[in-house]
Order: structure tokens, then C-alpha cells, then sequence
């Protein structure tokens, strides 16, 4: 008769376990499973929508779950103390029952599901959901009368339950960590797309505009001749029009509406005609963020802005195509013609115009230039010797070496960068 109320007993015992291990292995499963995903499987899969379901109020599903743990807990630890005194006597019979029990539960109740459904989330989620959601509707009234208490005991507590249920959204820079754990799923260069479009709102249009100093534009103080071939010539889409000094800006020719008038006009293409084409120069204050630049290139149906300091002095020009640029790269694959501001030597280094923004320069190169105020290249050799250099200055900027090949009024026209040093670690 002891023998079969033995059996009995492990036989209960072993379903308690499998119990024990059924809620574990779904606790971690739901907890685990990416909820971005689930939004996305929640269309096309019942298992997917019952998980989101019970996730829509966590304190009924911890509840429904440890409620389960606690009362197969507590059942098992019963039995295994009556089984072992029945082997062991009373002494020793509820240690025994308590150290083989612990190491039993813990390996195949807690460690080893927790572990699987880790591992498959959704392969642990979907299916015991079904089951989760017939407890939790068997058992609701129970359920419901341990959250109010819990609920109760987290108010007194100052814990605000406001909340529960509702989602909170994601940050930039979890999506940016989304983005780069996508690695194999989404392709390396819509990834830097994507991340190059969060980078955005980081950068100005100071970053990546044409400064002051190379802006091309028609000064109609010029000689005539030379301003019909500069039109008939020029490789720029708009260009900016004034009288002897770009803050004197007149308007701004489209270069397609010029040539136009050259060729239709012929002999009579003049300087009031040319005026009459202009168009009113759209102006942005320094500082304003790409998506900013981006939205306001929309609103206004433009596609060429100047850029205006606090004094209202023009300070550079920027087109929307240097935005889009910023998002998906540079509109060529043969980057030898694209950028003749930056020249690879034999040697590994590269002779750079001066004028060349820092980010292009870390763009196209692929190296890192520490931050620094500066925009430019010249800007930021400046910025680290404090002083205007002569010709063969070297110096090392963050762990770049860099050497001054050619200054000319007082601005540094061309720059030899060579490749970073990587300092060993002592």
C-alpha cells in the first residue's frame, strides 16, 4: 500500500514539474519575443495576436503565471518532503527532499525551458498562449482580486499605474540600435541610409554647405562677353546674381532658363533680359538641422538656399541635393571624377583642397576626424595650431598626421592627410 502511494506521489510530483517548467518556459517566451515583430505577425498569425493580447495588461499575466508557479511551487515541495520521510525518516527525510528537489526544479523547471524559449521565443510564446489565456478566463476572478491588491500595495507606495497597457515609443537611438542589429536582414546600404537619415536632425547646414569663398555666381560688374561665356560654360545648376559683392545679390538664375535666353534672344541677350529671368534668392538662418533644411526645401518648392549669419551676411550656399547626398551618397560610382578636391597618393595619403567640408572629407575617405567647431578642412588645421601656418607645417590632428602644402591669402588651399597611426596599447 506505501509502495503504490509512492508511485502515486512521484507520478504527481513529475506532472507539478512539467507544470513548473510549462509557466517558466512561457514567461520567458513572451517576455522575449520582439515585440516589433509581433505588431508585424499579429496580421497573419492567431498566436501572434493572442501573445499581443496578453501583453496588453502585464499585471494579469504575471499574475495568471505566478499564481501558477507559486501554488505548483509550494505543491511539489509537499510531496517531495512526504516522499523523502517516507525514505529517510523524519530527520533526515526533508533535507534530502529539499537539496535533490532544488537541483530537480531548478534544471528542469526553471534553467533549461527559461533557456529554450530564450533561445525561440516564438516557438515558446504561440503555442502557450492558448493555454495562458484558458487559465487566465478559469481563474479570473482570482486573478483579478490578487492585481487589486498588488495594484493597492504599489499606490500606497507612490508607484503610479497610469501606464499599464500602453506602450511607451521607441527613442532615436533605440532605432539606430534596431538599424544595426538588422545586419543580414536589411542590406548595408539601405542601413547607412537609414542611419544616415537619423543623423540629420545632428547636423547643421553649416556642415555641409559651399562656403562664401567658393560660392560660383555672375557678378554683373564683369565684362559682358565674360559673362555670357561663364553662362554658355558653367556647370552649376543655379547661380547666384550680384553686383560686385555677393551680400549685393541681386537674384538667382537657373541655368537652364539662361541658356535659353542665349540661344532664343542670340545677339540680344542682355543685361536686362537677364535680370528679368532672375528669381528671388531664398534665404536660411546658420545652424538650422538638414531636417529642418529638408522640410522647408518642400514647403517653399525650392531646391537652392543661401545661408545667412546673424548679421544677415551671406556665409555659403546649400542645394537639396547636398541633403539627399547626406542620405544616400554621393549621385556617381566613379568617385575619381566626383572628387578631385581629394587625390590619392601612391604613398596611402591624400592631397585635399582646403575648401572641402570635414564631413565629405570623413564621408569619402573613411576616416574620423575628431569633432571640432571647425567645417572645413582649412577651418580645422587652423583651429588645432591657433595660427594661420607656412607651407610644410606639419601636425597631428586626433591621430591623423596632416601637412600644409599650399596657403594662399591667408587661407590653407591644399592639405596632405596621411593615414591614421594606431597607438598599441602599452
Amino acid at each position: 500500500m506505501i509502495q503504490t502511494s509512492n508511485t502515486a506521489l512521484l507520478v504527481i510530483l513529475c506532472i507539478l514539474i512539467c507544470l513548473l517548467a510549462f509557466f517558466s518556459l512561457a514567461e520567458a517566451g513572451i517576455l522575449s519575443v520582439n515585440r516589433y515583430r509581433l505588431k508585424h505577425l499579429v496580421k497573419v498569425s492567431k498566436g501572434a495576436k493572442r501573445v499581443s493580447e496578453l501583453l496588453e495588461r502585464p499585471d494579469r499575466l504575471f499574475g495568471v503565471i505566478l499564481m501558477g508557479n507559486t501554488f505548483i511551487t509550494i505543491s511539489a515541495s509537499s510531496i517531495g518532503t512526504l516522499i523523502g520521510v517516507d525514505f529517510f525518516g523524519e530527520k533526515m527525510g526533508v533535507i534530502v527532499a529539499d537539496i535533490i528537489l532544488t537541483f530537480v526544479l531548478l534544471i528542469f523547471a526553471e534553467v533549461s525551458p527559461k533557456t529554450w524559449a530564450t533561445l525561440y521565443p516564438e516557438k515558446a510564446a504561440f503555442p502557450s498562449s492558448l493555454f495562458l489565456q484558458f487559465i487566465l478566463k478559469l481563474l479570473y476572478p482570482i486573478v483579478w482580486a490578487v492585481n487589486a491588491v498588488s495594484n493597492g500595495f504599489l499606490r500606497l507606495c507612490g508607484v503610479s499605474l497610469s501606464q499599464v497597457g500602453i506602450e511607451q515609443g521607441i527613442t532615436r537611438e533605440e532605432l539606430r540600435t534596431v538599424v544595426h542589429e538588422a545586419t543580414g536582414r536589411i542590406p548595408s546600404k539601405h542601413r547607412k541610409m537609414l542611419l544616415s537619415i537619423l543623423d540629420l536632425e545632428k547636423v547643421s547646414v553649416d556642415d555641409i554647405m559651399v562656403p562664401r569663398n567658393d560660392v560660383t555666381g555672375i557678378d554683373l560688374e564683369n565684362d559682358w562677353e565674360a559673362i555670357v561665356g561663364q553662362l554658355a560654360n558653367t556647370q552649376h545648376t543655379f547661380l547666384p546674381v550680384y553686383e560686385g559683392d555677393l551680400n549685393n545679390l541681386i537674384g538667382i538664375l537657373h541655368a537652364k532658363k539662361a541658356l535659353h535666353l542665349i540661344i532664343d534672344t542670340n545677339e540680344h541677350f542682355c543685361e536686362e533680359k537677364l535680370r528679368d529671368s532672375l528669381d528671388e534668392a531664398f534665404f536660411i538662418p546658420t545652424g538650422t538641422s538638414l531636417t529642418k533644411q529638408l522640410i522647408n526645401f518642400q514647403h517653399a518648392k525650392e531646391r537652392f538656399a543661401l545661408v545667412v549669419d546673424e548679421y544677415g551676411d551671406i556665409i555659403g550656399l546649400i542645394t537639396l541635393e547636398d541633403i539627399l547626398e547626406e542620405i544616400v551618397g554621393e549621385f556617381t560610382t566613379d568617385m575619381s571624377e566626383a572628387y578631385l578636391a581629394i587625390l590619392a597618393q601612391e604613398d596611402g595619403s591624400y592631397l585635399v583642397e582646403g575648401s572641402i567640408t570635414i564631413r565629405e572629407f570623413n564621408r569619402i575617405v573613411d576616416w574620423k576626424f575628431p569633432s571640432s567647431d571647425a567645417k572645413t578642412m582649412n577651418g580645422i588645421v587652423i583651429e588645432h595650431l591657433q595660427t594661420i601656418p607656412e607651407e610644410g607645417t606639419c601636425c597631428l590632428i586626433g591621430n591623423i598626421p596632416v601637412e600644409v602644402v599650399h596657403v594662399q591669402d591667408n587661407r590653407i588651399k591644399t592639405i596632405k592627410v596621411f593615414p591614421p597611426i594606431h597607438r598599441e596599447n602599452a
